[in-house]
């Protein structure tokens, strides 16, 4: 791999090799001394044109666990307020020497447009950009369902093995979900089974031409295909327009018909996991019942997606000519 921009990017064999590759991370990171040496001396910048907490942080522990130089660059404040362009930031840190490049951005396509410009040498990697992609939340999903439902429910060894027959529905504001985009690219790369739910009002058109099912019923679609995962999905209101009486008429509404609450949980089946891609609305697309409650795979999504960023990084930046992981302490 030379950048990662979009799930679309990873074929099978990748998808799995950084699945297995991010197993390998989360293994050092049970131990006493978690830094690896492997990207010391290298520089990866955080470029966030967008604000982002869990991800850059992520990003962030990610790199430093492997000794990679960070710099942590946030629009606000920076000359990008001042009218510095996406150009000019980046060749800007062309000339301080950066390795590798995470970037969200609120425009869809930004990250595809500084990998291919020629304004940075660096490994670009796609931290989310408008509602188009984010790769790496996909990634960590795809490894956390993993981990829970391949290999007798995680108790086997999961090596090289991808997701076929698992059934995984996707619930909730896929309109402006980048999250959604991508795990539908991926899990069906991967072999999974994936099904929309959602209110029309929150459908994407040319949503058909997607490898996924779609469905406006949230409870026949538990009672029918008994889901392996259920992913529910945040509502972006920061993204709407409450002009012209916005996507759906009330919280109360959309909860009623799209939420995971007690009743929804209680109707999954045994071994089925309820994931979510953070911040939630508690009360809105998930209750706290269902966040607290022990099938719930939130909290572990988050640590994953270190492990998972650990392995991205270290392909870009370590190269491939190695298979296994140095697990050296630093």
């Amino acid at each position: 791999m030379k950048h990662l921009l979009s799930a679309q990017d990873l074929d099978r064999a990748t998808a799995i090799r950084v699945l297995d590759t991010a197993g390998q991370m989360a293994a050092t990171q049970s131990r006493e001394i978690k830094k690896l040496p492997t990207l010391r001396g290298r520089t990866v910048v955080n470029l966030f044109f967008e604000d982002s907490t869990r991800t850059r942080i992520s990003f962030e522990t990610a790199a430093k666990r492997l000794s990679a130089d960070v710099i942590n660059f946030s629009a606000k404040g920076s000359s990008v307020s001042k009218g510095e362009s996406l150009k000019d930031t980046a060749q800007t840190l062309q000339a301080m020497g950066a390795d590798a490049v995470v970037i969200r951005h609120h425009a869809s396509g930004a990250p595809h447009m500084l990998a291919h410009s020629g304004w940075t040498d660096g490994a670009v990697v796609n931290a989310g950009d408008g509602t188009h992609q984010h790769p790496t939340q996909a990634l960590l999903d795809a490894y956390t369902i993993r981990r829970h439902l391949v290999g007798d429910g995680g108790r086997a060894d999961v090596t090289g093995r991808d997701l076929d027959g698992l059934r995984v529905v996707i619930v909730g504001d896929v309109l402006h979900s980048r999250v959604a985009r991508s795990n539908v690219q991926l899990l069906h790369t991967l072999g999974a089974q994936v099904t929309l739910v959602a209110p029309p009002t929150l459908v994407p058109v040319g949503v058909e031409a997607w490898p996924a099912q779609v469905s406006y019923d949230l409870d026949a679609v538990l009672a029918d295909e008994q889901p392996d995962a259920v992913m529910m999905l945040r509502v972006q209101r920061e993204r709407m327009s409450t002009a012209g009486g916005g996507f759906f008429p009330s919280p109360v509404e959309y909860s009623r018909g799209y939420g995971l609450d007690g009743r929804r949980l209680r109707a999954l089946a045994d071994h089925a996991i309820v994931m979510h891609p953070g911040p939630m609305n508690r009360g809105l697309e998930i209750s706290a019942e269902a966040a607290d409650s022990p099938r719930a795979v939130i909290v572990e999504q988050v640590a994953n997606g270190v492990a998972v960023r650990m392995a991205v990084l270290y392909m870009l930046l370590a190269g491939e000519q190695t298979t296994n992981v140095k697990v050296e302490a630093a």
